[in-house]
């Protein structure tokens, strides 16, 4: 599972959320909850992959494609 952490009124976090076009991903905005506010208020747009990685705004598409293909490639927990 991909997430993507943001929040409305972000153009950051509608660039990373475009760049995620036609990868499942869920999106959470951060502002409808106080905990993820806290964790992630300054670092927003951030893509987390199911084992616990994420990867904080700034990224490029060659970045993001990396991060995700690690995901792929990571030995079973």
């Amino acid at each position: 599972m991909i997430r993507l952490y943001g929040k409305k009124d972000c153009h950051l976090c509608d660039e990373a959320r475009s760049m995620l076009s036609g990868i499942s991903a869920e999106y959470l905005d951060i502002s409808e909850d106080f905990s993820l506010l806290a964790r992630y208020g300054l670092r927003i747009p951030v893509i987390a992959r199911s084992d616990g990685a994420e990867l904080d705004w700034p990224f490029d598409r060659e970045e993001l494609n990396r991060f995700l293909a690690q995901a792929l490639h990571a030995p079973d927990q």
